[in-house]
């Protein structure tokens, strides 16, 4: 008599675990890289009151980069870094962003906006850590 084999041997389970394991294995860096630039979103469009802020100095005011700091001409005072808060400030028309203190991999990431001439319209090219990690 002849038995048919029915169901999968050892092997072939032991190879489909090996995969999954594999493209697990790539998978989960990938996703903490996507999840953490998606968080760090939060911290690029919190630079747009600023962007405003600065822009509309020297448009309406006619400031050099020299005068634009924070708490003059109309731009938000500095916020320092807290563990709820993400510190800011305006130096020189420069637009420096950091990631609060809140023990994520985030923790102390930096994002930078210079303001490249204080002539409209108004040309931003991004720094800090954030560009070089990916974040930005």
């Amino acid at each position: 008599m002849k038995t048919l084999q029915k169901g999968f041997t050892l092997i072939e389970l032991m190879i489909v675990v090996a995969i999954i394991g594999i493209l697990a294995a790539v998978a989960l860096p990938a996703y903490q890289t996507y999840s953490d630039r998606a968080r760090f979103a939060e911290l690029v469009i919190a630079a747009t009151p600023l962007k405003t802020a600065v822009e509309l100095a020297i448009q309406t005011r006619g400031a050099a980069l020299a005068d634009l700091d924070s708490g003059s001409v109309g731009i938000p005072a500095t916020i320092t870094v807290g563990t709820a808060v993400h510190g800011s400030s305006v130096t020189d028309g420069a637009i420096t962003l950091v990631w609060r203190s809140d023990g994520t991999s985030l923790a102390a990431e930096t994002f930078i906006l210079t303001a490249q001439g204080d002539v409209p319209p108004v040309q931003w090219v991004s720094s800090g850590s954030c560009v070089t990690t990916g974040l930005c």
